[in-house]
């Protein structure tokens, strides 16, 4: 069986998800049977689908023209629920962006619904061949007992990244939370990767500690970080930034007795000691679905391993608005659609609390308002 493929969103990511979609289409694994979008979809959208391919502005619409066998969900955050509700209504499989949704009612919810039917997230970083590495480095003892898991990660967003969408920099759309936010979606991959290599991702964490911040006139965070705790397993610490000096590789980083565990998780290099060790590529989440319905290969990025990144979201949607940061810490540079913030030094307290395992708060940075720079 080739299974039939749509897209619910045409521009921003999904405008990935139509590219790959479209490059497993020529090589004969699956059929791409069309798109929707509310919009009016760009030229590019239009020239990836193949002849013959149904292109609506209607999700309901799309899955009658071609009764899809899977669905991509790649739509703002607070319509991935709807929307995946009328695919699994329509018998579909699911692949949905992240974050999956944006509370642990709405994730079991979901469960319940796509109970009989495969539901991937899109978290990349999970079809790295590093996952399995690193997991057999903690379960050999390479590094000893495994004492924490931090990951980190240091951004320039320029305003057009704030002005892409409606929902961007925004809490909250028209009443309903789509939770924007530093550690929910551009860093989304470093909570949920960290908690992955934990082996606590299917798990409700028993503590959520969130700090939030903004250096920008917005509603939501851009420097950030949060602190999951489980019973009978590492904590989680997770700092990140959009207000950076430079852009840095994101990283998760194992904390042992005898060592640590380096991994950039949007590359295939992973360090352990200092010794360097160069993992295979990582395998695309929507030929892993497809063969999954296919030939039952397990999915690499389930739905039940975002419970955990779930409880963060759920965390950050519930926290007190960010804290706007005093503005001698606070730097513009550049103008127009290029401008961007810079709190100087985030940088190196993204990466401080990786190491130490903190908040920001705990290493008393004069602009939490928390004490002097430690």
């Amino acid at each position: 069986m080739t299974p039939k493929v749509v897209v619910f969103g045409t521009a921003g990511y999904a405008a990935h998800h139509l590219r790959r979609a479209r490059a497993l289409h020529d090589r004969g694994e699956l059929v791409l049977a069309g798109a929707c979008d509310v919009r009016e979809p760009p030229a590019e959208a239009r020239t990836l689908l193949p002849e013959g391919a149904a292109l609506t502005r209607d999700a309901t619409e799309l899955l009658a023209r071609t009764t899809p066998d899977i669905a991509v969900v790649a739509t703002p955050p607070h319509t991935h629920l709807p929307l995946a509700k009328l695919a699994l209504a329509a018998g579909c499989h699911l692949l949905v962006e992240k974050p999956p949704v944006l509370d642990l009612a709405a994730f079991d919810e979901l469960t319940g619904l796509a109970r009989g039917r495969a539901c991937q997230t899109g978290f990349q970083s999970f079809g790295s061949a590093a996952v399995p590495l690193v997991r057999r480095a903690i379960a050999n003892g390479e590094i000893g007992t495994v004492t924490g898991i931090a990951a980190a990660g240091a951004w320039i967003r320029r305003d057009r990244y704030f002005a892409r969408a409606e929902w961007a920099g925004r809490r909250r759309v028209g009443g309903q939370p789509v939770v924007d936010g530093a550690l929910t979606n551009p860093f989304a991959h470093a909570v949920a990767t960290a908690l992955l290599v934990n082996g606590t991702a299917e798990v409700r964490p028993d503590r959520v500690a969130v700090e939030l911040y903004r250096a920008r006139d917005i509603e939501s965070d851009d420097t950030a970080c949060a602190r999951l705790g489980f019973a009978g397993a590492p904590d989680v610490v997770v700092a990140a930034t959009l207000d950076a000096e430079a852009d840095h590789e994101p990283y998760v980083l194992v904390h042992g007795t005898e060592g640590r565990i380096r991994w950039p998780y949007k590359t295939d290099v992973v360090t352990i000691h200092d010794r360097q060790l160069q993992a295979g590529p990582p395998r695309d989440l929507l030929a892993n679905l497809v063969a999954h319905v296919r030939d039952g290969e397990p999915l690499l990025a389930p739905l039940a391993a975002t419970r955990a990144f779930t409880a963060l979201v759920e965390a950050v949607r519930d926290a007190p608005e960010p804290r706007p940061l005093p503005g001698e810490w606070i730097r513009a540079v550049g103008a127009g659609p290029e401008r961007h913030f810079v709190v100087p030094g985030v940088d190196t307290d993204v990466d401080t609390a990786a190491e130490r395992l903190a908040l920001f708060s705990e290493l008393a940075l004069p602009w939490t308002g928390a004490g002097t720079r430690a």
